[in-house]
């Protein structure tokens, strides 16, 4: 579908003729996919942050407009450089397409949501690039299979090589699916991710914070695996106020089962005590460890440009709406017998952060709490892109989460096991650690970026060659 709808936006803008003109068509466009798929964000802002509805709507229409003026940028330098070439053309539309994602995902601490990428995970020919490109060179194949199909109905569908290029690109990524990138590193771990279902308006209630704990013991002490995993802050506590015979009694239980618990609580530094941070801390056979969020998020955990923004803080009733930012060179935490790299809710959009605790994980971890999507696509999008970190890196992704999707993720981004969302309930299974790296391990975006900018400079020199010519 999505090479479908690209296809009809790269040949209007081919037929346009005006920069102006296709940039209003990718603007529109954007409007149209942001509009549909971002539609969460009214959730987290309206049913959960209590902002009022036009508030609410206003915020979502002016972030989509935003959003969409990167499709925008792009469908006009595509017409604005447009080479003579069609196949140069093709690939230029695919790399000015992903050097606007990944400029989304940069900018202001970044939004790479519903990158093009993202669609072929994981059974598309297309997912077996991940472990080489990652999810921004997808975005390049996919855009550039596009491009192939909008010039192949241009011509009436006569120019087979069109299609049969894209056939090919097709068969290659079914081909690279076959390659083994990374190898097994022992015997698989015994693993339980909780999912204590606290309703989002309930949580973070003082009245309701012994229900929280009661929930997750109860979860934590019905497993026997060595790896239990309570979702980001679990407990709405800080860390230096939860009664530590309750820490005691759940880390006994894990060194019971000769493993550990991950449990999300609050932290606050007691050096800094305006500083505090979203945090999940291991209790159980190993020596106690942590790991602080980094990446947070604009409006939810930190306020950008408070001067500007700082109203917002009174309009919507987020708790904890000033976290701190852990550090950026975080290792992983030597767990359960494996080398866990945590990364917390948001922080998995980010592939290029992912890979800093690679190649010396064996197993990531994602810890959510999607309960401010609501029953929206946000959960099922969220997913997928934990799909597409575990088919990046070759390691197995678990994710427990307060709502849902709680999953147990192979490394190659299929689900094995999940539990249905708005349910009590633990997922028990196993996860196998593996060891080595992928080529998107080691090199991270550079190839991706590294090709489109030389694509784009190409580009930029035909433009200057043929305006030399004309004088």
């Amino acid at each position: 579908m999505p090479v479908l709808t690209l296809a009809a936006l790269l040949g209007g803008c081919r037929s346009s003729g005006a920069p102006s003109r296709s940039a209003m068509l990718g603007f529109w466009f954007g409007m149209g996919l942001f509009g549909a798929g971002v539609t969460w964000i009214y959730v987290s802002l309206h049913d959960f942050g209590a902002m009022p509805i036009p508030i609410a709507v206003g915020a979502l229409i002016i972030l989509c407009a935003y959003l969409s003026l990167f499709p925008a940028l792009g469908c006009w330098l595509l017409t604005r450089l447009r080479p003579a070439s069609a196949v140069g053309w093709a690939l230029l539309a695919a790399v000015l397409w992903m050097l606007c994602e990944w400029l989304r995902g940069t900018l202001f601490t970044g939004f790479p949501w519903l990158a093009i990428g993202y669609t072929q995970a994981p059974h598309s020919p297309l997912a077996g690039f991940a472990p080489i490109v990652g999810v921004y060179g997808i975005s390049i194949l996919v855009v550039f299979s596009a491009a192939l199909l909008a010039l192949w109905l241009e011509t009436g569908l006569r120019q087979w090589r069109y299609g049969l290029a894209v056939l090919t690109v097709g068969i290659i990524g079914y081909g690279l699916q076959e390659i083994t990138w990374v190898e097994p590193e022992g015997e698989p771990v015994t693993v339980s991710l909780l999912q204590g279902n606290i309703a989002q308006d309930l949580k973070w209630r003082a009245d309701q914070i012994e229900n929280s704990m009661e929930t997750y013991a109860k979860l934590i002490l019905e497993s026997d695996s060595r790896l239990i995993v309570t979702p980001e802050i679990s407990i709405p506590l800080f860390s230096d106020i939860v009664p530590p015979a309750y820490l005691a009694y759940l880390a006994e239980h894990a060194r019971n089962n000769r493993g550990d618990v991950l449990i999300g609580l609050a932290e606050r530094d007691d050096d800094n005590g305006d500083a505090y941070y979203n945090t999940m801390f291991s209790l159980g056979t190993a020596p106690e460890q942590s790991y602080r969020k980094h990446h947070l998020v604009p409006f939810g955990e930190f306020i950008p440009l408070k001067p500007i923004f700082g109203w917002v803080i009174q309009v919507l009733q987020i708790p904890l709406t000033d976290f701190s930012r852990g550090s950026l060179e975080q290792q992983p935490m030597t767990i359960a017998g494996q080398r866990v790299a945590v990364n917390i809710c948001y922080e998995d959009v980010f592939g290029e952060e992912i890979i800093r605790q690679l190649p010396q994980a064996t197993l990531l971890v994602n810890v959510s709490n999607d309960a401010w999507f609501g029953r929206s696509i946000g959960p099922q999008q969220h997913l997928q892109i934990s799909q597409m970190r575990a088919l990046e890196t070759g390691r197995y992704m678990l994710r427990a989460t307060n709502t849902g999707v709680t999953a147990i993720i192979d490394e190659r981004g299929r689900v094995l096991d999940t539990i249905e969302i708005f349910t009590t309930a633990a997922l028990h299974g196993q996860a196998q650690g593996f060891t080595g790296a992928t080529p998107y391990v080691r090199m991270g975006n550079y190839p991706a970026l590294g090709f489109s900018l030389l694509i784009v400079c190409f580009g930029l020199l035909s433009v200057f060659r043929s305006a030399r010519k004309t004088r």
